[in-house]
């Protein structure tokens, strides 16, 4: 009778301590679909592993732009100060408002308060543009005014969340996140979505989280706003203790061990993100490093940009790391211009603290708008501008003014849309949006359907419901489009 055989060392880790890990890794995964009520067929299963693939998808309609840019202004720069000017405000500075406030106010409020600042016709369009941005002004001919977005929430938190995520009291996926659920990239060594320098605070990773959607959708960071966007970078972007080609192995490993696992989970959606998020993980570490160096950009573009100029420097290198992201293929790019001490958030001393913000970011705007044009990236990119409210007319003490979500200011360029145009209308003052009113949900609809994607057929099953980023809402307008 022959003695069974002893396998070895190797053979017996890889079968039994291993195998152990996947066990609970399975059971672990388990208990989530359990919890979420996961229950697909085999044809929505398989047609579901389709649609986690990080390549790119065939959009429902005729795109008009395949990637955005959203420059985002935290703590909600003044539309009545930037690009919506009033003259009946300046006329009745010190009077009390003429209509009601609304039911909820942030703060107390006081009689209407004039711009500090001059504004004036630029361009063929003859566009009027505040004294704040006199290089963005020069590309006024590009801009679509959207003066009429609202929303619903007055508080920092809740307007950040329903501008980036459409739900200002659930956590929900980010804008971002559905649009490369819906699309995927173009470049399957990077992330889809990326954030640079995003503000950890009012919702924090919410405002680029993927929520119950893939793993692979979720946001990838790039620093964070109280960092210097000269010393961000990927964290854990270099493994200091395994080569890559360890690495590869080990990966194929956990491969070939879930593979079989998908087939008896039905294509688990949970396993399959996570999966998917580690080869990301592993091809990043290759071409990120390289996006992140600029030594290689011309000292004409950098001082295009401003980062010649330390007022601009910060700013500038996030627009042109974004730029160099946009080139490569990622389908999403956030820019935050936000910091602890100022931010766009002007309660009191309103002059000095837009005029401060506006340097910082209006030569390194103007320096991404001429570069994507001169690359020929404007026409298939959307860039958007804008904070998460506008600011109240009425004063709040002597020389600020209070949060607005009824009634402000943001503007796209490029990607589809008509330039040198202004869509919609606030009351002679500006506090409310009166014309062609664009409510958050609108916006939303309206950059998907710019993007190719149909916001009502952009839907994702999960706890026993079809989620969408419009809720129940959204109208796309149409009337922005060139």
């Amino acid at each position: 009778m022959s003695s069974p055989s002893i396998p070895s060392r190797r053979r017996l880790l890889k079968t039994t301590a291993v195998g152990f890990g996947h066990l609970a890794f399975s059971a672990m995964l388990n208990q989530q679909a359990q919890a979420e009520g996961t229950n697909a067929s085999d044809e929505e299963t398989a047609s579901t592993i389709q649609a986690n693939s990080l390549s790119a998808k065939t959009p429902h309609l005729p795109a008009r732009c395949k990637r955005v840019v959203f420059l985002f202004m935290k703590g909600g720069p003044s539309h009545v100060d930037t690009f919506d000017p009033k003259p009946m405000l300046d006329r009745d500075h010190g009077k009390p408002l003429p209509f009601d406030l609304p039911r909820v106010t942030f703060a107390k409020q006081g009689n209407l308060l004039k711009s500090p600042w001059r504004f004036s016709q630029h361009g063929e369009s003859g566009l009027p543009v505040s004294e704040l941005f006199p290089e963005v002004a020069k590309h006024i001919d590009d801009l679509c005014i959207l003066r009429s977005v609202h929303g619903t929430n007055p508080a920092h938190g809740g307007a950040l969340l329903k501008l980036h995520t459409g739900s200002d009291q659930f956590v929900r996926p980010s804008l971002g996140s559905w649009v490369t659920y819906g699309l995927g990239t173009e470049n399957e060594n990077l992330p889809a979505f990326v954030t640079i320098c995003p503000t950890l605070a009012h919702g924090g990773v919410n405002n680029w989280g993927a929520a119950f959607l893939p793993a692979y959708c979720q946001g990838t960071p790039i620093g964070n706003a109280s960092m210097p966007s000269s010393s961000v970078q990927v964290k854990h972007i270099r493994n200091r203790r395994i080569d890559t080609e360890t690495q590869r192995q080990q990966l194929d490993l956990i491969s070939a061990m879930n593979t079989d696992h998908l087939q008896e989970m039905d294509g688990d959606q949970t396993l399959d993100g996570r999966l998917q998020s580690y080869e990301l993980a592993y091809r990043m570490q290759a071409s990120m490093p390289e996006i992140q160096d600029l030594a290689n950009e011309t000292a004409v573009t950098q001082r295009m940009y401003g980062i010649d100029n330390p007022v601009t420097e910060d700013f500038g290198r996030q627009c042109l790391i974004a730029r160099r992201f946009l080139e490569r293929g990622v389908r999403f790019v956030q820019v935050t211009h936000s910091d602890s001490e100022v931010q766009w958030d002007q309660h009191s001393n309103l002059y000095q603290g837009h005029t401060r913000n506006a340097a910082e970011v209006d030569r390194p705007i103007a320096g991404f708008l001429s570069d994507l044009k001169a690359r020929g990236l404007l026409r298939d990119t959307l860039v958007i501008w804008g904070g998460e409210f506008g600011r109240t007319p009425t004063a709040q003490g002597s020389n600020g003014r209070d949060h607005n979500p009824h009634g402000f200011t943001m503007w796209m360029a490029g990607g589809g849309v008509q330039g040198g145009m202004a869509y919609g209308a606030t009351d002679d003052y500006g506090y409310y949006a009166t014309e062609n009113r664009m409510h958050v949900h609108d916006l939303h609809a309206t950059i998907l359907h710019l993007l190719g994607l149909d916001h009502e057929r952009l839907t994702y099953r999960y706890a026993g419901r079809d989620f969408r980023l419009t809720d129940v809402a959204g109208q796309v307008a149409k009337d922005i489009f060139a």
